[in-house]
C-alpha cells in the first residue's frame, strides 16, 4: 500500500457503513422525539417535571436527528470527528439525565442505589466512548500528518 492509497482513504468521506448507521441514528432521534411530542401534545394536564422531561427528551432526539444529517451531508473527509461530535452528544444526554434524575429523587427525599448504579454505568459508557473516539480522531491526524496532509 502506497502513501497515496493511505491518504486516500483517510480522505474519504464517510463509508456505507457509517452512512447508514448514521441514518439510521437519526432516524430513531427523530421518531422518538416525533413520538414523545405526540404524547405530550395529547396530554392535556401533566405535573411540570413531566413537561420538562418531555422538552428534554425531544430536544435529544432532535439533536441526534440533526447530528446525523451533518455527518451525512459532509462531502470532506471528516478524520473521526462525528464519533468525536456523536460522543460528546452521549455525554450530553448522560448530564441531563443524571440532572434530571438526582432532581427527581432528591425532591422525593429518596435516593435510590439503583439510580446511583445506572447514573454510574451510563457515565463510564459516555466517558469511554467519548475517550476512544478522541482516541481515533488523535490517530487519524496524526497519520494524516505524517504522509504529509
Amino acid at each position: 500500500m502506497t502513501p497515496d492509497d493511505v491518504l486516500t482513504g483517510l480522505e474519504a468521506p464517510l463509508s456505507l457503513r457509517r452512512r447508514v448507521s448514521s441514518v439510521a441514528a437519526g432516524l430513531a432521534g427523530l421518531t422518538g422525539s416525533s413520538l414523545i411530542a405526540l404524547l405530550w401534545a395529547t396530554e392535556p394536564v401533566l405535573p411540570a417535571r413531566t413537561h420538562v422531561a418531555f422538552g428534554v427528551l425531544v430536544a435529544i432526539g432532535l439533536a441526534w436527528a440533526g447530528f446525523a444529517g451533518w455527518a451525512v451531508t459532509r462531502r470532506t473527509p471528516l478524520f473521526a470527528r462525528d464519533r468525536v461530535v456523536a460522543a460528546w452528544l452521549g455525554v450530553a444526554a448522560w448530564l441531563l439525565f443524571t440532572a434530571g434524575g438526582l432532581a427527581i429523587a432528591l425532591g422525593r427525599h429518596r435516593l435510590s442505589p439503583w439510580l446511583i448504579v445506572v447514573i454510574a454505568v451510563l457515565g463510564v459508557a459516555a466517558a469511554g466512548n467519548l475517550h476512544a473516539a478522541r482516541r481515533a480522531r488523535a490517530r487519524l491526524l496524526r497519520r494524516a500528518l505524517l504522509l504529509g496532509r
